[in-house]
This record gives structure tokens, C-alpha cells and sequence, in this order.
């Protein structure tokens, strides 16, 4: 009989979490073929999440709780949820209640047809203007930069086997992006169709802040492409810059009396200044995050952790 992990990061869903786990409960009912636990991460909400968590873990002997010492991301916690599970199938998916956890049935037969990982497709997303901008973002941004297939649609709910699993938390570095590392695993991944539901409680986490965030893991922890756009865009920069001072050298032998512009000048001195800034910027950013990794910094740290045994 094969085990199903369910990983869950959790922030500001005191309201919610015992709707998901209910519907969880009732969902592995229809599927006896498989066992399963589930692991609720608390990714160090400020309201009472963990003390829901804590009474879930009372009540039920295969749900798992774990605590973050501070706010360290969605991603990272799920990396903590990743390192202790043990499920031959692990299913990532939302705290809100809006990734429907009756329809895990799609995502894992899938995985029995031989897929090594599945992602949740929502022909209708019920997010916010600012949550589906973000969404369409990082869809480019994991095209261009990691190399995903133009067909394939990511989430945050989506089903691995185990063997992705056990690649994906090899990695170490500070800044983990899920998305990132399981492209890096496998190359078998396919969607399937599901509901995604309306927000009952609360308003999502993700801010400008974190979402900027999560696309500067993206790009400085699995890609050097920034680099080499910064690269070309310092070349044609330069080019740009020589043929126009060839102009301006030539238009001055053609008519002597055309005085040299200062607004021209300082116009060109801010363009390519800027430029040289935004390189140095993305280069350092680089840097910095190498600087931190050789610290050992980690991904996250557990203040607790309840029906978990080393």
C-alpha cells in the first residue's frame, strides 16, 4: 500500500486549516489504497495558526506540526515539510481551503500513469487583480529564465514522487524555489484540470514585497540568463554610445556652427549611468546571495515541531 504525504505551509489560517484537513479526512476515505499524513508548517503566522495546528495534531495521530522560529517563506516551508515527510507521493497544496483537496485523486493518478510530478490547472482562477499579475509574471519569468515548457502551467497545489522528493531537498542554498527545483529533477511533469475556489477567510500573503522576492530566488538560484541579458544590454549600450559620438563628431566637420548640446550629453550620461547601476545592482545581488550561502545560512529554523520523532 503506497503512502500520500500532504505538505501544507500555513500563515494566517486559524479559520481555515480544520476546513482542509476535514476535507482531507473525507477525501482519503474514497482512496483505501493509499495511507497518509499530512504536515502543517507554520511558517510563524502572528495569529493563533499554530495553536489550531496543535490541537489538529491532539486529535488526529497522522497529522504533523511544525513551527518556524520566523516568517521564512512559502517556499521555505516547504522545504521543512519536504525534509520530513515520507509519503511514496507528496501533495503540496494551499491552507485557504481554495486548492481542492477532494479532486488530489486527479494529480495522483497521474502519478500512477508514470508522470513524476503533476500540477493543478485552474481553467478559472478566483485570485485578485494584483495575485493573477503575479501569477502571469512568474509564468515568464520560469519560461524564460528556468526553461519551463510554454504548455505547462505551474501552481502552488501540484503532486511529486518520491524520488523528486529526495532530489529537492538536497539543496541547501538560502533561497530554495520550489518551482525551480523540481524542474531541475524531472522533465516528466503534465497539469491536470481542477476547481479553484473563491477566498471564504482572509486575503492572500503574498505581497509586492514577497513576490519580488520569490522571482529574485528564481532568477540568481537557478539561472545566469540576468547576467547574460545585463551583458548584452551593456554591449548594444555601448554601440548605441560610439555611434552616437560618431554622429556628433561628424555632424560637427559637416556645419562648424552646430554647438554641442549639454541636454544631449547629460541625457546619455543618465541612460547609460543608470544602466551601468542596474548591471552592478543585478551582479551584487548575485554576490551577496553567494556571500550569505557560504555563511551557512539556513532556510529556515524549527522552534518545534509535534508528532515527529528524529
Amino acid at each position: 500500500m503506497k503512502k500520500v504525504s500532504f505538505v501544507i505551509p500555513c500563515y494566517r489560517s486559524e479559520k481555515t486549516l480544520p476546513g482542509v484537513i476535514a476535507e482531507i479526512s473525507e477525501t482519503m476515505k474514497r482512496l483505501p489504497q493509499y495511507t497518509y499524513n499530512v504536515f502543517l508548517v507554520n511558517d510563524c503566522s502572528p495569529d493563533n495558526t499554530f495553536e489550531v495546528i496543535r490541537k489538529l495534531c491532539q486529535e488526529h495521530e497522522n497529522i504533523r506540526g511544525i513551527s518556524l522560529a520566523r516568517n521564512f517563506g512559502q517556499h521555505s516551508a516547504l522545504m521543512a515539510g519536504l525534509r520530513y515527510s515520507d509519503g511514496d507521493f507528496v501533495v503540496c497544496l494551499d491552507d485557504d481551503g481554495q486548492t481542492p483537496a477532494d479532486e488530489v485523486d486527479k494529480l495522483l493518478n497521474k502519478l500512477e500513469e508514470g508522470y513524476d510530478a503533476v500540477y493543478a490547472k485552474y481553467e478559472h482562477k478566483q485570485h485578485s487583480a494584483f495575485r493573477n499579475l503575479g501569477s502571469m509574471v512568474n509564468e515568464r519569468m520560469t519560461r524564460m529564465m528556468l526553461g519551463k515548457p510554454k504548455e505547462l502551467y505551474v501552481s502552488s497545489y501540484f503532486a511529486v514522487k518520491r524520488f523528486v522528493v529526495d532530489d529537492m531537498i538536497r539543496y541547501e542554498n538560502s533561497y530554495p524555489y520550489v518551482i525551480g527545483l523540481v524542474l531541475r529533477a524531472t522533465k516528466s511533469i503534465t497539469n491536470v484540470a481542477v476547481t479553484h475556489r473563491e477566498r471564504e477567510v482572509g486575503a492572500s500573503g503574498y505581497t509586492l514585497k514577497k513576490l519580488l522576492g520569490l522571482w529574485f530566488n528564481g532568477f540568481t538560484a537557478f539561472s545566469v540568463k540576468p547576467l547574460r541579458i545585463a551583458t548584452v544590454f551593456g554591449a548594444v549600450s555601448a554601440m548605441f554610445g560610439f555611434l552616437y559620438g560618431l554622429y556628433t563628431i561628424i555632424k560637427k566637420f559637416v556645419n562648424p556652427d552646430v554647438p554641442i548640446g549639454f541636454s544631449s550629453m547629460m541625457a546619455a550620461i543618465v541612460i547609460f549611468g543608470g544602466m551601468i547601476m542596474l548591471m552592478l545592482g543585478l551582479i551584487g545581488e548575485y554576490i551577496g546571495r553567494i556571500y550569505i550561502t557560504l555563511n551557512n545560512s539556513p532556510q529556515y529554523v524549527i522552534r518545534e515541531k509535534i508528532n515527529i520523532e528524529e
